[in-house]
């Protein structure tokens, strides 16, 4: 009995770590929008961090594009410098003017932000390496739930992969999603996301980062206490069989002796 429960034991904990491993390697695979601190809300600014995680075996990513729908109207986007990184905000004209919702109107909006890695500066090759591009951007659409940033990531053996697949209604997620960042209604005094809470994000940007580690830290956890269990069931099934041809050869030697 003892024999079963602890082999049962064994598998169940190393299965379960080795999945929280995947599962974490799975989720973070691909380029994703983040907020950190206060959402963003409609018709006010506020800061969106892009995470570029690198997938190629033997290159590394040099360039992130991000681009902005010439719908939402942008009139300001700024980035945060980044030591090794050129980033470049452009600018487009707009079919028609934008009236955003304190009165202004838009005739040119901000389109792509690229961010390219100066000569000996790249997001490593390999799979343990990941880059993080942050946006301070407004007003957000005052008539959208949320907002999407088709992005391309530019690799320096040339190979180019666009996450720009929108997500279907039913939620299930495509294979290159389009980065995307859910927008807050407006505050009760009419007015969205602040211009100063850049300070307020990085904070629970660091949080965020914490946290990312110890969740790594319990998916390893998972896995030695997965091949502990396995070493413990292992060690039951020894010791019955030791007990089991024991307990043979002393019934050997008491029929001999009759």
């Amino acid at each position: 009995m003892s024999k079963h429960v602890f082999k049962r034991a064994g598998f169940l904990a190393a299965t379960v770590g080795i999945t929280g491993l995947l599962s974490a390697g799975v989720a973070s695979a691909h380029v994703t929008a983040n907020v950190y601190g206060p959402q963003p809300s409609k018709g006010g600014y506020g800061s969106i961090f892009f995470r570029v995680p690198n997938e190629e075996k033997d290159a590394g990513t040099v360039k992130v594009e991000i681009t902005i729908k010439p719908e939402y109207a942008f009139g300001s986007v700024r980035t945060k410098p980044i030591p090794g990184w050129t980033a470049e905000v452009v600018k487009s004209k707009l079919p028609s003017p934008v009236t955003t919702p304190s009165g202004t109107q838009i005739t040119e909006a901000v389109t792509k932000v690229s961010w390219t890695a100066q000569p000996g500066t790249k997001i490593a090759a390999g799979s343990t390496e990941f880059q993080e591009f942050q946006i301070s951007a407004g007003a957000f659409p005052t008539n959208l739930d949320a907002v999407e940033f088709p992005a391309t990531q530019t690799y320096e053996n040339g190979k180019v992969v666009e996450w720009n697949q929108p997500t279907p209604a039913n939620g299930e997620e495509p294979e290159h999603p389009a980065p995307s960042v859910k927008l807050a209604e407006k505050s009760a005094d009419g007015h969205g996301g602040a211009h100063g809470g850049d300070a307020k994000a990085e904070d629970s940007h660091e949080a965020s980062s914490s946290s990312d580690n110890t969740a790594r830290w319990l998916g390893g956890a998972g896995l030695v206490v997965g091949a502990l269990g396995l070493g413990v069931g292992a060690g039951a099934t020894l010791r019955a069989r030791r007990a089991t041809a024991a307990a043979s050869s002393k019934n050997s030697n008491t029929e001999g002796t009759e």
